[in-house]
């Protein structure tokens, strides 16, 4: 089963052109040596390796950001294989599509060494004829981004079709059917800082982007990745649309393991949150022992006035 892939071919896609004229896909991040034979199956591990190359060629970069730097080194060299899929913008609001050909080759001295051949397909998809989801999370922070659940979308479109129009929308009974459901990250994140939490964390920020946002680890991706303004404790927020469960809690303290483990620096601490709808007994069961985690509800507000 081949998986989509949204690429990023330098800041703001200026090495885009060089690629596509090259018929390749690939990445830097300051490790400048051969990785032929040092990618492991595992990114995890990989990332052991490699974060402390990472720091010692960024040392005013932080774990968290040297983590999602190997981490997308890896994916690029290794987790995208033979027949995957990749949409890589070109920098005038198209996405040029290509399928990965060939293994990992490194071309030192350049820019982007660590490579994978692509052939590219005639032609590309405008961002315009995208849907508003495609759109979103083609967009995202970082240089990779796993874009598999909109495959059936990116086939139809790059065979030369145009997206077809959303339906039309059903009645307003309230926000979460009317928009939550699909962009309570988005609207979370866009007003953090009005929140009771944007008052004491940030959500976590390099180079002026929020990487925190679906921060990737070995359970998944957080939703978000928050670091206190001290800067004394990183926070994991787990967003459940509706009614959140008990088993919410260990998917939580997953994160916030991975966090403590692989993230935090010394003196650093971790604590989690979950956003949800509703609660039951059981999830207040179960955080009832496990006090480093807190839930929040949300409650959202629609009203139309004639003017």
């Amino acid at each position: 089963m081949k998986n989509y892939y949204r690429i990023m071919l330098g800041k703001k896609s200026t090495l885009a052109p060089e690629c596509i004229n090259g018929h390749y896909i690939g990445a830097g991040f300051g490790i400048n040596q051969d990785l032929t034979g040092l990618l492991p199956e595992e990114w995890r591990e990989f990332n052991h390796a490699f974060i402390p190359i990472y720091q010692q060629a960024y040392p005013d970069k932080s774990k968290i950001a040297a983590g999602l730097s190997c981490g997308f080194l890896w994916t690029v060299s290794k987790g995208i294989v033979r027949g995957d899929i990749v949409l890589c913008p070109d920098g005038t609001g198209v996405y040029r599509v290509g399928e990965v050909i060939g293994d990992y080759y490194y071309v030192p001295g350049t820019d982007l060494p660590h490579r994978r051949e692509v052939r590219w397909l005639d032609g590309g998809i405008p961002r315009s004829v995208m849907s508003e989801a495609l759109k979103r999370s083609a967009g995202s922070i970082g240089t990779v981004s796993d874009i598999s659940s909109y495959a059936e979308e990116i086939e139809r479109l790059a065979g030369g079709t145009t997206a077809q129009p959303p339906p039309p929308p059903s009645p307003v009974e309230d926000l979460a059917s009317f928009a939550l459901e699909k962009h309570l990250e988005d609207f979370l994140v866009q007003n953090w800082a009005q929140t009771e939490l944007g008052r004491d964390y940030d959500i976590y920020t390099e180079d002026g982007e929020k990487v925190g946002q679906q921060y990737p680890s070995d359970s998944g991706p957080m939703d978000i990745l928050a670091i206190r303004k001290d800067k004394k404790e990183l926070l994991v927020v787990e967003l459940k649309r509706g009614r959140a469960s008990d088993v919410v809690v260990g998917q939580v303290l997953r994160y916030m393991g991975y966090v403590s483990q692989e993230l935090a620096e010394e003196g650093q601490t971790v604590r989690g949150v979950i956003i949800a709808q509703e609660d039951d007994s059981k999830l207040r069961r179960a955080l009832a022992v496990s006090p480093n985690i807190s839930f929040y509800r949300y409650q959202v507000s629609f009203k139309l006035q004639k003017v």
